[in-house]
Protein backbone atom coordinates (compact mmCIF):
# COMPACT_ATOMS: atom_id res chain seq x y z
CA UNK A 1 0.00 0.00 0.00
CA UNK A 2 1.27 3.55 -1.14
CA UNK A 3 -0.07 7.09 -0.95
CA UNK A 4 0.01 8.98 -4.10
CA UNK A 5 -0.58 12.83 -5.14
CA UNK A 6 -0.52 14.97 -8.28
CA UNK A 7 -0.93 18.53 -8.52
CA UNK A 8 -1.12 21.25 -10.92
CA UNK A 9 -1.09 24.64 -10.32
CA UNK A 10 -0.25 28.03 -10.57
CA UNK A 11 2.54 28.42 -8.20
CA UNK A 12 5.31 26.57 -6.82
CA UNK A 13 3.96 22.79 -5.82
CA UNK A 14 7.05 21.62 -4.10
CA UNK A 15 5.31 22.57 -0.69
CA UNK A 16 2.26 21.44 -1.31
CA UNK A 17 2.96 17.60 -2.37
CA UNK A 18 5.66 17.80 0.79
CA UNK A 19 2.16 18.45 3.05
CA UNK A 20 -0.20 16.59 1.13
CA UNK A 21 2.83 13.35 1.21
CA UNK A 22 2.78 14.33 5.41
CA UNK A 23 -1.32 13.71 5.28
CA UNK A 24 -0.62 10.69 3.27
CA UNK A 25 2.24 8.85 5.63
CA UNK A 26 -0.07 6.81 7.49
CA UNK A 27 0.18 4.49 3.83
CA UNK A 28 3.58 4.13 3.30
CA UNK A 29 6.49 4.61 5.46
CA UNK A 30 9.56 3.35 3.99
CA UNK A 31 10.87 6.02 1.39
CA UNK A 32 9.26 9.41 -0.19
CA UNK A 33 9.79 10.82 -3.58
CA UNK A 34 8.75 14.34 -4.86
CA UNK A 35 9.13 15.28 -8.49
CA UNK A 36 8.60 18.72 -10.45
CA UNK A 37 8.92 20.14 -14.04
CA UNK A 38 9.64 23.58 -14.87
CA UNK A 39 10.45 24.96 -18.19
CA UNK A 40 10.32 21.28 -19.87
CA UNK A 41 12.99 19.81 -17.00
CA UNK A 42 12.30 17.69 -13.99
CA UNK A 43 13.65 17.69 -11.05
CA UNK A 44 13.66 14.85 -8.35
CA UNK A 45 14.27 13.90 -4.79
CA UNK A 46 13.94 10.66 -3.67
CA UNK A 47 14.84 8.26 -0.76
CA UNK A 48 14.31 6.13 1.53
CA UNK A 49 12.69 7.04 5.16
CA UNK A 50 9.96 9.48 6.46
CA UNK A 51 8.49 12.43 4.39
CA UNK A 52 10.20 14.82 6.97
CA UNK A 53 13.70 13.00 6.84
CA UNK A 54 13.72 12.44 3.02
CA UNK A 55 13.13 16.25 2.08
CA UNK A 56 15.43 18.95 3.65
CA UNK A 57 15.69 22.62 2.87
CA UNK A 58 18.14 22.34 0.22
CA UNK A 59 16.11 19.69 -1.66
CA UNK A 60 12.94 21.80 -1.81
CA UNK A 61 14.28 24.55 -3.26
CA UNK A 62 15.28 22.65 -6.26
CA UNK A 63 11.65 21.21 -6.43
CA UNK A 64 10.82 24.01 -8.92
CA UNK A 65 7.68 23.94 -10.67
CA UNK A 66 4.05 24.64 -10.70
CA UNK A 67 3.20 20.76 -10.91
CA UNK A 68 4.67 17.70 -9.52
CA UNK A 69 3.68 14.47 -8.34
CA UNK A 70 4.58 12.76 -5.19
CA UNK A 71 4.56 9.16 -3.59
CA UNK A 72 4.93 7.67 0.24
CA UNK A 73 6.33 3.62 -0.49
CA UNK A 74 5.06 0.68 1.59
CA UNK A 75 7.40 -2.32 0.15
CA UNK A 76 4.69 -4.87 -0.97
CA UNK A 77 7.64 -7.35 -1.23
CA UNK A 78 8.79 -6.66 2.11
CA UNK A 79 12.28 -5.45 0.82
CA UNK A 80 13.79 -1.86 1.63
CA UNK A 81 15.23 -0.17 -0.95
CA UNK A 82 16.29 3.62 -1.95
CA UNK A 83 16.57 1.98 -5.70
CA UNK A 84 12.65 1.40 -5.87
CA UNK A 85 11.73 4.38 -4.15
CA UNK A 86 8.93 6.36 -6.43
CA UNK A 87 8.73 8.09 -8.84
CA UNK A 88 10.20 6.34 -11.87
CA UNK A 89 11.56 8.26 -14.64
CA UNK A 90 12.04 7.44 -18.62
CA UNK A 91 13.07 9.97 -21.12
CA UNK A 92 11.35 8.96 -23.89
CA UNK A 93 8.69 9.82 -25.29
CA UNK A 94 8.62 13.27 -24.14
CA UNK A 95 10.20 12.55 -20.54
CA UNK A 96 7.39 10.57 -18.04
CA UNK A 97 7.81 10.29 -14.06
CA UNK A 98 5.23 7.93 -12.74
CA UNK A 99 3.67 6.68 -9.21
CA UNK A 100 1.67 4.41 -8.01
CA UNK A 101 -0.64 2.58 -5.25
CA UNK A 102 -1.42 -1.42 -5.89
CA UNK A 103 0.36 -4.30 -7.33
CA UNK A 104 0.78 -5.86 -11.03
CA UNK A 105 -0.48 -9.57 -10.38
CA UNK A 106 1.10 -9.94 -13.81
CA UNK A 107 4.53 -8.37 -13.68
CA UNK A 108 6.68 -11.49 -14.49
CA UNK A 109 4.92 -11.82 -18.21
CA UNK A 110 4.78 -8.03 -18.80
CA UNK A 111 8.48 -7.53 -17.77
CA UNK A 112 9.36 -10.15 -20.28
CA UNK A 113 7.17 -8.78 -23.24
CA UNK A 114 8.77 -4.86 -22.28
CA UNK A 115 12.21 -6.60 -23.39
CA UNK A 116 11.34 -8.72 -26.36
CA UNK A 117 8.69 -6.82 -27.77
CA UNK A 118 8.76 -2.83 -26.91
CA UNK A 119 12.40 -3.38 -26.83
CA UNK A 120 12.58 -1.16 -23.06
CA UNK A 121 15.43 -2.16 -20.41
CA UNK A 122 13.51 -2.77 -16.84
CA UNK A 123 15.97 -1.51 -14.41
CA UNK A 124 14.44 -2.97 -11.16
CA UNK A 125 12.10 -5.78 -9.43
CA UNK A 126 9.34 -2.78 -8.86
CA UNK A 127 6.11 -3.38 -10.85
CA UNK A 128 6.17 0.53 -11.12
CA UNK A 129 9.05 0.90 -13.42
CA UNK A 130 7.17 -2.07 -15.76
CA UNK A 131 3.98 -0.04 -15.25
CA UNK A 132 5.91 3.20 -16.62
CA UNK A 133 7.18 1.88 -19.49
CA UNK A 134 3.84 0.32 -20.91
CA UNK A 135 2.75 3.63 -20.70
CA UNK A 136 5.46 5.25 -22.24
CA UNK A 137 5.48 2.51 -25.04
CA UNK A 138 1.71 3.05 -25.75
CA UNK A 139 2.12 7.07 -26.34
CA UNK A 140 5.33 6.31 -28.25
CA UNK A 141 3.87 4.09 -31.12
CA UNK A 142 1.26 7.18 -31.35
CA UNK A 143 4.22 8.70 -32.92
CA UNK A 144 3.19 12.24 -32.35
CA UNK A 145 5.57 15.39 -31.52
CA UNK A 146 3.14 16.60 -29.13
CA UNK A 147 0.47 14.62 -26.77
CA UNK A 148 -2.72 15.27 -26.49
CA UNK A 149 -5.56 14.11 -23.98
CA UNK A 150 -6.80 11.81 -26.65
CA UNK A 151 -3.91 10.15 -27.59
CA UNK A 152 -2.83 9.88 -23.77
CA UNK A 153 -6.43 8.21 -23.33
CA UNK A 154 -5.80 5.74 -26.32
CA UNK A 155 -2.42 4.78 -24.74
CA UNK A 156 -4.02 4.40 -20.81
CA UNK A 157 -6.93 2.28 -22.82
CA UNK A 158 -3.81 -0.11 -24.01
CA UNK A 159 -2.35 -0.30 -20.43
CA UNK A 160 -5.47 -1.48 -19.21
CA UNK A 161 -5.50 -4.10 -21.88
CA UNK A 162 -2.24 -5.16 -21.13
CA UNK A 163 -1.85 -5.00 -17.27
CA UNK A 164 -3.93 -7.05 -14.55
CA UNK A 165 -4.40 -6.20 -10.76
CA UNK A 166 -5.12 -3.55 -8.58
CA UNK A 167 -3.65 -0.01 -9.10
CA UNK A 168 -3.73 3.67 -9.18
CA UNK A 169 -1.77 5.73 -11.18
CA UNK A 170 -0.17 9.01 -11.21
CA UNK A 171 2.17 10.37 -13.92
CA UNK A 172 3.43 13.45 -15.15
CA UNK A 173 4.71 14.50 -18.87
CA UNK A 174 7.12 16.91 -19.15
CA UNK A 175 5.93 20.38 -19.89
CA UNK A 176 2.25 18.70 -20.53
CA UNK A 177 0.45 17.94 -17.57
CA UNK A 178 -0.36 15.22 -14.81
CA UNK A 179 -2.06 12.08 -15.77
CA UNK A 180 -3.94 10.01 -13.40
CA UNK A 181 -5.94 6.76 -13.91
CA UNK A 182 -7.51 3.89 -11.95
CA UNK A 183 -7.93 -0.18 -12.24
CA UNK A 184 -11.27 -1.42 -13.64
CA UNK A 185 -12.21 -2.57 -10.77
CA UNK A 186 -11.25 0.61 -8.32
CA UNK A 187 -9.58 -1.63 -6.21
CA UNK A 188 -7.32 0.88 -5.29
CA UNK A 189 -8.24 4.30 -4.41
CA UNK A 190 -7.98 7.93 -6.05
CA UNK A 191 -9.79 10.44 -5.91
CA UNK A 192 -9.46 14.07 -7.73
CA UNK A 193 -10.29 18.35 -6.53
CA UNK A 194 -10.11 21.87 -7.71
CA UNK A 195 -9.17 24.49 -5.59
CA UNK A 196 -9.88 28.04 -7.16
CA UNK A 197 -7.59 31.11 -7.25
CA UNK A 198 -7.28 34.25 -8.41
CA UNK A 199 -5.11 33.07 -11.55
CA UNK A 200 -6.92 30.49 -11.92
CA UNK A 201 -8.37 27.00 -11.27
CA UNK A 202 -6.12 24.19 -9.76
CA UNK A 203 -6.43 20.28 -9.65
CA UNK A 204 -4.92 17.73 -7.76
CA UNK A 205 -5.28 13.87 -7.23
CA UNK A 206 -4.58 11.62 -4.37
CA UNK A 207 -5.24 8.74 -2.55
CA UNK A 208 -7.37 9.91 -0.14
CA UNK A 209 -10.08 12.61 0.50
CA UNK A 210 -7.86 13.78 4.26
CA UNK A 211 -4.97 15.01 1.65
CA UNK A 212 -7.25 17.28 -0.39
CA UNK A 213 -9.24 18.53 2.65
CA UNK A 214 -6.05 19.80 4.01
CA UNK A 215 -4.71 21.81 1.07
CA UNK A 216 -7.73 23.53 0.71
CA UNK A 217 -8.90 21.80 -2.44
CA UNK A 218 -12.84 20.49 -3.11
CA UNK A 219 -13.50 17.52 -4.02
CA UNK A 220 -14.91 16.84 -7.34
CA UNK A 221 -15.06 12.98 -6.80
CA UNK A 222 -13.51 9.82 -6.84
CA UNK A 223 -12.04 8.84 -10.23
CA UNK A 224 -13.78 6.02 -11.75
CA UNK A 225 -12.48 2.13 -12.11
CA UNK A 226 -11.33 2.15 -15.30
CA UNK A 227 -11.17 5.94 -15.75
CA UNK A 228 -8.36 8.41 -17.04
CA UNK A 229 -7.72 12.19 -16.04
CA UNK A 230 -6.29 14.83 -17.90
CA UNK A 231 -4.53 17.93 -16.10
CA UNK A 232 -2.55 20.04 -18.27
CA UNK A 233 -0.17 22.80 -17.08
CA UNK A 234 -2.01 25.32 -19.10
CA UNK A 235 -5.05 24.36 -16.63
CA UNK A 236 -7.80 22.64 -18.50
CA UNK A 237 -8.90 19.40 -17.44
CA UNK A 238 -9.89 16.13 -19.36
CA UNK A 239 -11.41 12.76 -18.52
CA UNK A 240 -12.47 9.77 -20.65
CA UNK A 241 -13.60 5.95 -19.41
CA UNK A 242 -10.78 3.73 -21.12
CA UNK A 243 -11.18 0.39 -20.00
CA UNK A 244 -13.95 -2.35 -20.61
CA UNK A 245 -16.76 -4.42 -17.87
CA UNK A 246 -15.43 -1.63 -15.51
CA UNK A 247 -17.21 -2.28 -12.00
CA UNK A 248 -16.67 -0.60 -9.01
CA UNK A 249 -14.98 -3.47 -5.94
CA UNK A 250 -12.82 -1.51 -4.03
CA UNK A 251 -10.95 -3.03 -1.42
CA UNK A 252 -12.11 -3.48 1.71
CA UNK A 253 -9.53 -3.65 3.81
CA UNK A 254 -8.79 0.24 3.11
CA UNK A 255 -11.98 0.59 5.49
CA UNK A 256 -10.58 -1.32 8.27
CA UNK A 257 -7.34 -0.57 8.40
CA UNK A 258 -5.25 1.67 5.96
CA UNK A 259 -7.53 4.83 5.27
CA UNK A 260 -7.70 7.48 8.10
CA UNK A 261 -10.64 7.88 9.29
CA UNK A 262 -11.47 11.51 8.09
CA UNK A 263 -11.34 10.02 4.75
CA UNK A 264 -14.12 9.65 2.47
CA UNK A 265 -13.86 6.61 0.04
CA UNK A 266 -16.10 5.95 -2.69
CA UNK A 267 -18.73 7.79 -1.15
CA UNK A 268 -18.11 5.44 2.03
CA UNK A 269 -16.78 8.31 5.27
CA UNK A 270 -14.42 5.93 6.40
CA UNK A 271 -15.36 7.05 10.29
CA UNK A 272 -18.81 6.22 10.01
CA UNK A 273 -18.08 2.36 8.41
CA UNK A 274 -16.31 2.16 11.49
CA UNK A 275 -18.66 3.25 14.28
CA UNK A 276 -20.65 0.50 12.34
CA UNK A 277 -18.37 -2.31 12.73
CA UNK A 278 -18.33 -1.90 16.24
CA UNK A 279 -21.82 -2.03 16.29
CA UNK A 280 -21.56 -5.26 14.14
CA UNK A 281 -19.26 -6.54 16.37
CA UNK A 282 -21.39 -5.96 19.22
CA UNK A 283 -23.87 -7.94 18.72
CA UNK A 284 -21.97 -10.89 17.98
CA UNK A 285 -20.69 -10.81 21.71
CA UNK A 286 -23.67 -10.40 22.43
CA UNK A 287 -25.12 -12.89 20.88
CA UNK A 288 -22.31 -15.79 21.93
CA UNK A 289 -21.67 -14.22 24.96
CA UNK A 290 -24.93 -12.73 26.79
CA UNK A 291 -23.37 -13.59 30.28
CA UNK A 292 -20.16 -11.35 29.01
CA UNK A 293 -18.17 -10.01 32.68
CA UNK A 294 -16.29 -7.51 30.68
CA UNK A 295 -15.63 -4.80 32.86
CA UNK A 296 -13.80 -2.58 30.42
CA UNK A 297 -13.22 -2.12 26.50
CA UNK A 298 -9.96 -1.13 25.66
CA UNK A 299 -8.56 -0.36 21.97
CA UNK A 300 -5.49 -1.13 20.39
CA UNK A 301 -3.97 2.09 18.68
CA UNK A 302 -5.03 3.86 16.84
CA UNK A 303 -7.23 2.24 13.89
CA UNK A 304 -9.24 0.39 16.15
CA UNK A 305 -10.76 3.28 18.34
CA UNK A 306 -13.53 4.36 16.50
CA UNK A 307 -14.73 0.42 16.69
CA UNK A 308 -13.68 -0.10 20.30
CA UNK A 309 -16.12 3.30 21.42
CA UNK A 310 -19.17 2.04 19.81
CA UNK A 311 -18.42 -1.58 20.59
CA UNK A 312 -18.48 -0.49 24.13
CA UNK A 313 -21.39 2.12 24.00
CA UNK A 314 -23.75 -0.66 22.62
CA UNK A 315 -22.24 -3.36 25.11
CA UNK A 316 -23.32 -0.85 28.17
CA UNK A 317 -19.11 -1.23 29.69
CA UNK A 318 -16.81 1.08 30.29
CA UNK A 319 -14.32 2.41 27.38
CA UNK A 320 -10.93 3.46 28.49
CA UNK A 321 -7.55 4.23 26.51
CA UNK A 322 -5.18 1.31 28.43
CA UNK A 323 -2.53 1.85 26.16
CA UNK A 324 -0.20 4.50 25.41
CA UNK A 325 1.47 5.13 22.23
CA UNK A 326 4.88 6.46 21.54
CA UNK A 327 4.03 8.39 17.99
CA UNK A 328 7.72 8.28 17.05
CA UNK A 329 7.24 4.45 16.06
CA UNK A 330 5.95 3.31 13.13
CA UNK A 331 2.81 1.75 11.98
CA UNK A 332 4.33 -2.00 12.62
CA UNK A 333 2.11 -4.17 9.93
CA UNK A 334 3.63 -2.22 7.10
CA UNK A 335 7.62 -2.36 8.64
CA UNK A 336 9.49 -4.55 6.38
CA UNK A 337 10.44 -8.08 8.30
CA UNK A 338 8.91 -9.64 10.95
CA UNK A 339 11.58 -9.18 13.53
CA UNK A 340 11.62 -5.69 12.95
CA UNK A 341 7.76 -5.85 13.56
CA UNK A 342 7.78 -7.72 16.83
CA UNK A 343 10.63 -5.48 18.21
CA UNK A 344 8.84 -2.57 17.88
CA UNK A 345 5.49 -3.67 19.65
CA UNK A 346 6.79 -2.89 23.01
CA UNK A 347 8.67 0.25 21.99
CA UNK A 348 5.48 1.22 20.80
CA UNK A 349 2.92 0.97 23.11
CA UNK A 350 3.42 0.79 27.14
CA UNK A 351 0.08 -0.19 29.49
CA UNK A 352 -1.31 1.33 32.15
CA UNK A 353 -1.76 -0.39 35.06
CA UNK A 354 -4.57 1.26 36.58
CA UNK A 355 -6.68 0.33 33.80
CA UNK A 356 -6.03 -3.62 33.66
CA UNK A 357 -5.47 -4.35 37.16
CA UNK A 358 -8.00 -6.54 38.49
CA UNK A 359 -10.51 -6.95 35.80
CA UNK A 360 -11.63 -8.13 32.58
CA UNK A 361 -10.67 -6.79 29.59
CA UNK A 362 -12.02 -7.32 26.10
CA UNK A 363 -8.99 -5.49 23.94
CA UNK A 364 -10.58 -4.06 20.47
CA UNK A 365 -7.75 -4.68 17.31
CA UNK A 366 -8.79 -3.81 13.40
CA UNK A 367 -7.59 -7.05 12.25
CA UNK A 368 -5.26 -10.11 13.09
CA UNK A 369 -2.96 -10.74 10.58
CA UNK A 370 0.13 -12.70 11.83
CA UNK A 371 -1.21 -12.59 15.24
CA UNK A 372 2.52 -11.64 16.97
CA UNK A 373 1.47 -8.54 17.65
CA UNK A 374 -1.76 -9.13 19.30
CA UNK A 375 -0.30 -11.61 21.36
CA UNK A 376 2.74 -9.39 22.97
CA UNK A 377 -0.25 -7.00 23.73
CA UNK A 378 -2.37 -9.88 25.16
CA UNK A 379 0.80 -10.35 27.64
CA UNK A 380 1.22 -7.02 28.01
CA UNK A 381 -2.23 -6.81 29.34
CA UNK A 382 -1.84 -9.35 32.11
CA UNK A 383 1.64 -8.72 32.95
CA UNK A 384 -0.42 -4.98 34.03
CA UNK A 385 -2.46 -7.26 36.32
CA UNK A 386 -5.71 -7.86 33.62
CA UNK A 387 -7.61 -10.80 35.78
CA UNK A 388 -9.19 -12.07 31.77
CA UNK A 389 -8.37 -11.20 28.49
CA UNK A 390 -10.62 -11.30 25.79
CA UNK A 391 -10.23 -10.13 22.31
CA UNK A 392 -12.18 -8.52 19.71
CA UNK A 393 -11.58 -8.20 15.65
CA UNK A 394 -13.42 -5.62 13.70
CA UNK A 395 -12.51 -8.02 10.61
CA UNK A 396 -13.15 -11.34 9.70
CA UNK A 397 -10.67 -13.75 9.72
CA UNK A 398 -7.45 -12.87 7.28
CA UNK A 399 -6.84 -16.78 5.59
CA UNK A 400 -5.47 -15.17 2.21
CA UNK A 401 -2.64 -13.25 0.88
CA UNK A 402 -3.34 -9.92 -0.29
CA UNK A 403 -2.43 -9.76 -4.29
CA UNK A 404 -3.54 -6.07 -5.13
CA UNK A 405 -1.28 -4.63 -3.17
CA UNK A 406 -0.65 -5.47 0.55
CA UNK A 407 2.11 -7.23 1.64
CA UNK A 408 0.26 -9.90 3.70
CA UNK A 409 2.79 -13.11 4.26
CA UNK A 410 2.69 -16.33 2.40
CA UNK A 411 -1.05 -17.65 3.57
CA UNK A 412 1.30 -20.40 6.15
CA UNK A 413 2.66 -17.73 7.95
CA UNK A 414 -1.47 -16.33 8.87
CA UNK A 415 -2.28 -16.98 12.68
CA UNK A 416 -5.77 -18.08 11.54
CA UNK A 417 -4.21 -20.58 8.55
CA UNK A 418 -5.71 -23.98 9.64
CA UNK A 419 -7.05 -23.13 12.75
CA UNK A 420 -10.30 -22.71 14.45
CA UNK A 421 -11.35 -19.30 16.20
CA UNK A 422 -10.66 -21.40 19.46
CA UNK A 423 -7.34 -22.51 18.31
CA UNK A 424 -6.83 -18.58 17.63
CA UNK A 425 -7.81 -17.33 21.14
CA UNK A 426 -5.11 -20.23 22.47
CA UNK A 427 -2.20 -19.17 20.51
CA UNK A 428 -2.52 -15.59 20.74
CA UNK A 429 -3.20 -16.38 24.66
CA UNK A 430 -6.87 -14.78 24.96
CA UNK A 431 -9.59 -16.21 27.28
CA UNK A 432 -12.04 -15.75 24.15
CA UNK A 433 -12.07 -14.24 20.69
CA UNK A 434 -14.50 -12.79 18.53
CA UNK A 435 -14.02 -11.98 14.93
CA UNK A 436 -16.78 -10.02 12.67
CA UNK A 437 -18.55 -11.91 10.36
CA UNK A 438 -17.85 -10.77 6.74
CA UNK A 439 -21.48 -9.48 5.92
CA UNK A 440 -21.54 -7.25 8.52
CA UNK A 441 -18.60 -6.00 7.75
CA UNK A 442 -20.27 -5.41 4.47
CA UNK A 443 -23.03 -3.96 5.68
CA UNK A 444 -21.17 -1.81 8.36
CA UNK A 445 -19.85 -0.04 5.18
CA UNK A 446 -22.41 0.32 2.73
CA UNK A 447 -25.34 1.24 5.34
CA UNK A 448 -25.82 4.74 5.19
CA UNK A 449 -23.04 5.69 2.88
CA UNK A 450 -23.44 7.49 -0.77
CA UNK A 451 -21.36 4.81 -2.59
CA UNK A 452 -21.84 3.70 -5.80
CA UNK A 453 -20.43 -0.17 -4.76
CA UNK A 454 -22.61 -2.63 -4.02
CA UNK A 455 -19.52 -5.27 -3.56
CA UNK A 456 -15.70 -5.26 -2.43
CA UNK A 457 -12.44 -6.74 -2.87
CA UNK A 458 -12.76 -9.25 0.21
CA UNK A 459 -9.91 -11.83 -0.83
CA UNK A 460 -8.17 -11.71 2.70
CA UNK A 461 -11.03 -13.18 3.94
CA UNK A 462 -13.05 -15.16 1.51
CA UNK A 463 -10.27 -16.14 -1.26
CA UNK A 464 -12.09 -14.92 -4.32
CA UNK A 465 -10.05 -12.24 -5.98
CA UNK A 466 -11.82 -9.83 -8.43
CA UNK A 467 -9.51 -9.60 -11.22
CA UNK A 468 -10.28 -13.75 -12.26
CA UNK A 469 -6.21 -14.31 -12.69
CA UNK A 470 -5.17 -16.05 -9.31
CA UNK A 471 -3.81 -19.51 -9.20
CA UNK A 472 -1.96 -21.70 -7.28
CA UNK A 473 1.18 -20.99 -9.23
CA UNK A 474 1.16 -17.01 -8.56
CA UNK A 475 0.24 -18.04 -4.84
CA UNK A 476 3.41 -20.52 -4.87
CA UNK A 477 5.57 -17.14 -6.76
CA UNK A 478 4.11 -14.98 -3.87
CA UNK A 479 4.92 -16.87 -0.82
CA UNK A 480 8.64 -17.17 -2.28
CA UNK A 481 8.32 -13.20 -2.27
CA UNK A 482 6.69 -13.04 0.78
CA UNK A 483 7.24 -15.09 3.49
CA UNK A 484 9.67 -14.05 5.83
CA UNK A 485 12.33 -16.50 5.44
CA UNK A 486 12.55 -16.66 2.04
CA UNK A 487 12.84 -12.36 2.50
CA UNK A 488 15.81 -13.25 4.70
CA UNK A 489 17.36 -15.41 2.23
CA UNK A 490 17.17 -12.32 -0.30
CA UNK A 491 18.65 -10.29 2.11
CA UNK A 492 21.88 -12.70 2.57
CA UNK A 493 22.22 -13.06 -1.03
CA UNK A 494 22.37 -9.32 -1.52
CA UNK A 495 24.45 -8.89 1.29
CA UNK A 496 27.05 -11.48 -0.29
CA UNK A 497 26.66 -9.63 -3.42
CA UNK A 498 27.77 -6.79 -1.90
CA UNK A 499 30.69 -8.89 0.07
CA UNK A 500 31.91 -9.61 -3.37
CA UNK A 501 32.00 -6.39 -5.42
CA UNK A 502 33.81 -4.87 -2.40
CA UNK A 503 36.50 -7.79 -2.09
CA UNK A 504 36.66 -6.82 -6.11
CA UNK A 505 36.75 -3.19 -5.83
CA UNK A 506 39.86 -3.60 -3.03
Amino acid sequence: MCGIVGIVAKTHVNQSIYDALTVLQHRGQDAAGIVTSDQGKFYLRKDNGLVRDVFRTRHMQRLIGRMGIGHVRYPTAGSSSSAEAQPFYVNSPYGIVLAHNGNLTNTTELAQDIYREDLRHINTTSDSEVLLNIFAHELQEQKQLVPTPEMIFRAVRRVHERIRGGYAVVAMICGYGVVAFRDPNGIRPAVFGRRDTATGSEYMVASESVALDALGFQIERDIAPGECVVMTEAGDIFTQQCAENVRLTPCLFEQVYFARPDSIMDGIAVYKARLRMGEKLAEKIMREHPDHNIDVVIPIPDTSRSSALELANRLGVKYREGFMKNRYIGRTFIMPGQQQRKKSVRQKLNALDLEFRGKNVLLVDDSIVRGTTCEQIIEMARDAGAENVYFASAAPAVRYPNVYGIDMPAKEEFIAHGRTTEEIATAIGADWLVYQELDDLITACLEGSKTAATEFDCSVFNGEYVTGDIDDDYFRRLSDLRSDSSKGIRKAIANVAIDLHNEAES
